[in-house]
């Protein structure tokens, strides 16, 4: 029996997590991206309602506040963007509550990265070059496969995402065995669509390939832009390998109104289904007030890619502590 305080991963995956932390910062260091850091305690964390929240009490007088665990550093990035840092990268730990289990541990190491005057094109290839190149010293070769959300939906399950029919999804959900999905998602499209992408989507996609999927329906992004020619689709990309995500980019919203409104409607969504209710930042508001500059970001998840990298079964297999004995 394993003493329950030794590390859960091997001394090997510990090396292997360092030579890659070097590696990334080498990437950019080449490419003069700066690597900056900001606060994991916040006033105010997202809005999103498929994310919770750590919350700590802060005690010093003359009043006690409420913050948080920051669930991504993107706003904070983004204030340091606004005020001119040029592109910039940051590895850090990021938190979110209720997560646990083969992919996901409540505090995980993230690699999120903004470059300044980026399409999505242009990041979508750096984030490619990045991954094939960390892999590569793993005997990793990976293609990589660009498609739209839109078209891997519908040659995967055959249904258009971005045409909404309940019955028409019921159907489908009732011929495949998914039938929680009817009571689940109701007549929430975007739920829909994560439930159906997450059970039959991801599940389809080769394995050993590196996918960049992108223009995923606007109704799935709070931070992205929409695409003028098409605003039912957002300037988003995720990177998915062996099925699993290992990354998530947008092409920035600079409005700050139209991010004003889109946190309102997350809100209005929190207290209608009785989610913990959370504060718009205004700090970020203010922040797209003053001007973002045109940047497209991208967060991975460092974890997972070590999973990835070292052939490992669970997220567990490569934390040094993960939360069953932190």
């Amino acid at each position: 029996m394993v003493a329950a305080w030794r590390p859960a991963c091997s001394i090997e995956h510990l090396r292997r997590r360092a030579q890659m932390l070097a590696a990334i910062r080498r990437f950019f260091d080449q490419r003069q991206v700066l690597e900056v850091e900001t606060p994991l305690l916040c006033r105010a964390t997202g809005t999103d309602p498929q994310l919770d929240f750590f919350s700590s009490d802060y005690l010093a007088p003359p009043m006690r506040q409420t913050l948080f665990l920051q669930t991504s550093p993107e706003f904070a990035m983004k204030r340091l963007l606004a005020a001119g840092s040029g592109s910039i990268y940051q590895i850090c730990k990021a938190f979110r509550n209720g997560e646990a289990g083969r992919f996901h541990n409540p505090e995980f190491t993230i690699l999120e990265w903004y470059r300044v005057g980026f399409n999505l094109q242009q990041l979508m290839a750096e984030a490619a070059e990045l991954l094939r190149s960390l892999l590569a010293a793993d005997g990793l070769p990976m293609p990589v496969v660009q498609i739209s959300y839109r078209q891997l939906f519908r040659d995967s399950v055959g249904l258009d995402p971005l045409v909404f029919k309940r019955e028409t999804y019921a159907a489908y959900a009732a011929e495949h065995g998914l039938q929680d999905a009817i009571s689940l998602c109701g007549n929430d499209h975007a739920m829909w669509l994560d439930f159906i992408f997450s059970h039959r989507v991801q599940p389809a996609m080769a394995a050993s390939t590196l996918y960049l999927v992108y223009g995923y329906p606007s109704i799935q992004s709070s931070l992205a832009r929409n695409c003028v020619d098409d605003p039912r689709i957002c300037e988003r990309f995720e990177i998915l390998v062996n099925g699993v995500e290992l990354g998530n980019g947008f092409f920035e919203l600079a409005d700050p109104v139209e991010q004003e409104g889109r946190f309102d409607r997350e809100i209005a969504y929190r207290e209608q289904n009785g989610l913990p209710a959370v504060a718009k930042d205004l700090y970020l508001l203010d922040a797209l007030a003053s001007g973002l500059p045109d940047c497209s970001g991208v967060a991975i998840g460092l974890d997972r890619l070590l999973m990835l990298a070292t052939g490992s079964e669970s997220i567990a297999e490569v934390l040094a502590f993960p939360l069953a004995n932190a």
